[in-house]
């Protein structure tokens, strides 16, 4: 087991009060990287990154002497998965393509969280073009096992205390799917909350940035500087408890036997702590939703890599050149449908939420705990009805699989209400903290 402990909003605090020195907690995870990261691959290969960091952090030292006025992420050090642009870095979307095709301004994302005193830890490991074609990276709780996809090297990078906090991406289950695997807190934000400047799509449509830490303290304060119109008064949970509700009938069936049996578990404890628990049907319909799903993100990736697959189809692997193939042949019309079909989606789950007086929707984050091998990343069927509507999301460890792997807890909120949803997450979450 390769994984250790980096709170994000503890790790913050005592970096911005000198009570932890900036140049040895640097070191510190240097030193982390070359122990495990010949074992976990969370990382692209950077020969001078300590040298880097080191003078990166004087810079930053000389610009905020006075601890009283530092930003609120000063010093943390922030892996970026390799579908974003970073100044300095080549992008390469966990592809074979030349990078000067991907060459740009830096991710917006990224700038802002630069300003607010992150350290560029590195690029991290994609799926290729965020799509199922895996990289090397393995899961820090197991190496036999995955980390999920398509952000594998940013939960990796995570679960394994190289940093506190990492960039991804979610166009189907990538940012939550291996948050469940890797034992993390993963969030993804209502559809477009997060820009997407600088960021290579997958599928415009449905491409949510996401990240990854360790603490929902930390992942509130990070959402805090990300999402757009942000409201801090939104941010403390009301007096009483959320309603939540159980999306009942084949959604849910998709989930393995161990994980739907530890997740009546989680409701049985969520019910003694005081919740209210409803259980509602819901997405009767979910193997049309995750066609059409599927059919239009095939569709869309087709549109994006148009030109690169004509020049540099030999170049592409088999899955992510399948799907491309496979969005070639979908019509606009097709293409209008599944849109038409989303927007109802979206409309029909927020009306089950007003007509049942539903908080939020609970679930499982994954079928089950990440699967063995490396050569898949495991289904994010849990996570794509979510995804279709836009809805905001966030998934936290709730639980060990009988082979000790994470099990997550997946929330999901109305359309922008982030705030509301974190506040009552991280309330959520502790009831679990004894079974962790």
């Amino acid at each position: 087991m390769w994984t250790r402990p980096a709170p994000l909003a503890a790790t913050a605090a005592a970096l911005r009060s000198n009570q932890l020195d900036l140049a040895a907690s640097i070191n510190e995870a240097c030193d982390r990287i070359d122990a495990a990261e010949p074992s976990v691959q969370a990382l692209l290969p950077e020969p001078q990154r300590r040298a880097r960091l080191l003078a990166e952090a004087q810079t930053l030292q000389a610009q905020w002497p006075d601890p009283a006025a530092r930003p609120p992420l000063y010093g943390i050090l922030l892996g970026v998965k390799d579908m974003f642009r970073v100044t300095g870095f080549p992008t390469r979307a966990g592809s074979q393509l030349p990078s000067e095709l991907f060459a740009g301004p830096e991710a917006a994302c990224v700038s802002r969280l630069r300003a607010a005193g992150a350290l560029v830890l590195g690029k991290t490991v994609s799926a290729e073009f965020a799509y199922f074609e895996p990289g090397p990276t393995r899961n820090p709780h197991n190496i036999e096992h995955t980390p999920g996809g398509s952000s594998s090297g940013s939960a990796a990078a995570v679960a394994a205390g190289f940093c506190s906090l990492a960039l991804g991406t979610q166009t189907i289950g990538s940012v939550l799917r291996p948050a469940a695997f890797c034992g993390l807190v993963g969030f993804k934000p209502t559809f477009g909350r997060i820009s997407t400047a600088g960021l290579i799509p997958c599928a415009a449509s449905f491409d949510h940035v996401g990240f990854f830490t360790q603490d929902m303290p930390g992942t509130k304060l990070v959402s805090s500087l990300l999402c757009e119109g942000w409201q801090p008064d939104q941010t403390q949970a009301p007096a009483t408890l959320p309603v939540l509700g159980v999306p009942e009938g084949p959604y849910l069936a998709q989930a393995s036997p161990e994980a739907l049996a530890l997740f009546e578990e989680q409701l049985a404890l969520l019910a003694a702590a005081g919740y209210r628990v409803r259980r509602v049907p819901a997405l009767a319909d979910i193997e049309t939703i995750n066609r059409r799903h599927l059919q239009l993100v095939f569709a869309e990736m087709a549109q994006v890599h148009a030109e690169w697959f004509a020049r540099y189809e030999t170049l592409y692997r088999p899955r992510t050149a399948a799907a491309i193939r496979n969005g070639q042949s979908v019509t606009s019309a097709e293409q209008n449908a599944a849109r038409a079909g989303r927007a109802q989606l979206r409309t029909d789950l927020l009306a089950l939420m007003a007509q049942y007086d539903i908080d939020l929707w609970v679930c499982p984050a994954a079928p089950g705990p990440a699967p063995d091998g490396i050569a898949a990343t495991g289904s994010p069927l849990m996570n794509l009805p979510w995804t279709h509507a836009g809805l905001p999301a966030v998934t936290f460890p709730a639980g060990h699989a009988a082979n000790g792997l994470p099990l997550g807890l997946q929330c999901v909120g109305a359309l922008l209400v982030d705030e509301y949803l974190l506040a009552y997450a991280l309330l959520i979450a502790q009831v679990y903290v004894d079974r962790l």
